[in-house]
């Protein structure tokens, strides 16, 4: 025989409460899948697309199916059981995530499938199935809440003000409490948590037991998030407010600073400690020379995207009378780059902010701005426009350079012709030093940029950089002709660098 419909106040309230709980615990774990997808897949629009997709399109389905199952059993043990198993499920992600989506990237690279599509495999997977029986919750507490047709419209109105409420709750304890000081793990199971505590009102006292076993799990020590490969160790590893950073070092006794899914490092230290890299972090260091004497290096030079330091602490080396502002929108990588990366420098000084933000407010003059901002593979698309470079140029001393790190596919080059090409709308002369296979370096400028100059320049360097300047003015030449301007109002970065990510697999290029 099905229950009565909680009529009286008492049971209109636990009802309301479940709504509150379950709204807080839909769009919490929304936020907390994002961060659950970063350290594999990134942290770019594209991946936040397919997360809020997602979960809207269960919902939807959850309303449907949850509004049929709510007349055929109009109760509140009906509806405290959908709750229920969704808090097992949710419980059960943390847990599973990390064998399923270390074998769902690894499939995706068999398949050369991008992001777009791993991430949207992973997140139908992961919470979907959850996230629709949270959605059947709501058409149920409608219809044991709904006793006089009279009234639905304010019963209704009500609840799903009470369940909004709910939904603003989750996303602001998730985003600014629970992720940063619980992590994400603990994140799902406190929300996994709350679910089983307001599910056991409508059913046998045994279900106390699941709350229980919620306790039980949050307390259970977090292991390491993502391992790593043979023969490296992690060192360190943090999940901070923009994503999921590690410090790996190799069997070489190289230290390496990797962020989110770990497809690029972002900061180096060689195993002997020393200044040069062998790869794109010595171009910054010499690239100025081609505009400028060797006698005269920059007085003032600021870093977009410091990361674990890589390029400020070569600059304190090489060029201490270099005063150098390193910026980084994410205070622990540079907490990590003091830590294990050596970042030290006589007239250093770190800056915890967004790039353009930090440019626009500053009143400095630089000789030189270094853009090195990367969401791997993503470049933010505030810079890469118009406005940004215009932003910059306003920033340089007379002679002063810009220098951008274009990230890009092998032997993919739009990117850097896009750059390029808006380079030019705020500098007479732009110049590429393709660097690496992977990485190409845009120097743009209102003074002529010349490798002959750079060359001339080498020898009067220290005697570790000769080298290498002479290395970068071999390959300094004009930029790739093409590209469209970027503006603030149109900056499509992320889908040109999947559009060539996707040339890229088809063409059979590693």
């Amino acid at each position: 025989m099905s229950d009565p419909l909680p009529a009286s106040r008492g049971a209109q309230r636990r009802v309301q409460f479940v709504a509150f709980v379950v709204g807080a615990s839909s769009l919490g774990s929304e936020i907390a899948a994002a961060r659950l997808l970063a350290p594999y897949f990134g942290d770019s629009t594209l991946i936040w697309a397919n997360t809020i997709a997602t979960v809207l399109v269960a919902l939807s389905v959850g309303y449907w199916i949850g509004g049929r199952a709510a007349d055929r059993d109009p109760t509140l043990r009906g509806l405290c059981r959908l709750v229920m198993i969704a808090a097992a499920l949710m419980a059960a992600v943390p847990f599973v995530a990390g064998p399923f989506l270390r074998t769902a990237v690894s499939a995706m690279d068999a398949i050369q499938a991008g992001a777009f599509v791993g991430s949207l495999i992973a997140v139908l997977v992961l919470i979907a199935v959850p996230v629709l029986l949270l959605g059947m919750a709501s058409p149920y507490a409608v219809r044991l809440s709904v006793s006089d047709l009279d009234q639905a419209g304010t019963v209704t109105g009500r609840l799903y003000a009470i369940s909004t409420l709910g939904s603003l709750t989750g996303t602001f304890l998730s985003a600014l409490v629970m992720i940063p000081f619980l992590g994400t793990r603990r994140t799902f199971l406190v929300f996994a948590l709350s679910l089983a505590a307001v599910a056991v009102v409508g059913l046998a006292r045994r279900a106390v037991l699941a709350p229980a076993a919620c306790l039980v799990l949050i307390a259970l020590p977090v292991g390491t998030i993502k391992a790593a490969s043979p023969g490296s160790r992690v060192l360190d590893e943090a999940e901070t407010e923009y994503g999921y950073a590690r410090v790996v070092q190799r069997p070489t006794g190289a230290r390496w600073m990797e962020l989110n899914e770990g497809q690029a490092i972002h900061s180096i230290l060689p195993a002997d400690r020393s200044y040069l890299t062998g790869d794109y972090w010595d171009e910054p260091l010499v690239l100025p020379f081609a505009g400028r004497p060797a006698a005269d290096p920059p007085g003032r030079i600021a870093i977009l995207g410091n990361a674990g330091g890589t390029i400020a602490r070569a600059y304190g080396h090489f060029f201490p009378d270099t005063r150098v502002d390193a910026v980084e929108i994410d205070g622990k990588l540079t907490q990590m780059g003091r830590k294990w990366f050596d970042l030290t420098g006589p007239n250093l000084h770190t800056y915890t902010g967004d790039a353009r933000p930090f440019l626009r407010a500053s009143g400095a003059r630089y000789d030189m701005i270094l853009v090195d901002a990367y969401r791997q593979p993503y470049i933010p698309f505030y810079l890469t426009t118009r406005e940004f470079f215009a932003l910059c140029r306003d920033r340089l001393e007379p002679g002063g350079m810009v220098i951008i790190n274009v990230g890009h596919p092998e032997d993919s080059h739009k990117l850097e012709q896009v750059l390029g090409r808006t380079l030019e709308t705020s500098f007479a002369h732009v110049a590429r030093d393709p660097s690496e296979p992977t990485n190409s370096m845009l120097v743009a400028s209102n003074a002529p940029i010349s490798a002959d100059a750079l060359d001339a320049a080498a020898g009067s360097l220290p005697a570790q950089l000769r080298p290498v300047a002479r290395r970068a003015a071999a390959r300094l030449a004009p930029r790739l002709p093409g590209g469209e301007v970027y503006t603030d109002d149109r900056a499509p970065v992320e889908w040109l660098i999947d559009a060539s990510i996707i040339e890229v697999a088809e063409s059979g290029t590693p």
